[in-house]
């Protein structure tokens, strides 16, 4: 019998997008003139975003190689989940309330931060799906 591992691909993904989150913009200051182009903030000018964003991809990178220990690779999958939740609020908290004239970018990174979200859901879900499977092949042992 062999075991599909869907969830290692959601949580591939769902660690590329971590790591585009990075590099992409996910607020802008607009200047009081018109004559100004906007700036961009990214994840690297608030070190406490980045270093956040960088500790969840790196959990979601070791989540995949857990296959072996599946309560294990769960559990490290709920932590990242908490932690693009508590990334996601402090990202909101760094653009409104160190920034008040600044604007978050909805297609930037925050796409991709819930996008990181759903993906890291859709592999938790299949992890719990193949934990009953297997506790099923267990039980007819």
């Amino acid at each position: 019998m062999v075991i599909q591992r869907w969830q290692s691909l959601f949580l591939l993904t769902a660690c590329v997008l971590m790591c585009v989150l990075c590099l992409t913009p996910f607020a802008q200051i607009t200047a009081v003139e018109a004559a100004i182009a906007p700036t961009e903030l990214f994840v690297k000018d608030a070190p406490v975003f980045m270093i956040l964003n960088i500790v969840i991809a790196a959990l979601l990178f070791i989540a995949i190689f857990l296959f072996k220990n599946l309560k294990l690779q769960m559990r490290v999958t709920v932590i990242t989940i908490v932690l693009i939740c508590a990334s996601a609020v402090t990202g909101g908290f760094i653009v409104y309330g160190s920034m008040p004239d600044a604007e978050i970018i909805w297609t930037g990174g925050v796409l991709l931060l819930a996008l990181a979200l759903v993906f890291a859901v859709f592999a938790l879900r299949f992890m719990k799906k193949d934990h009953r499977r297997l506790r099923s092949y267990d039980r007819l042992r």
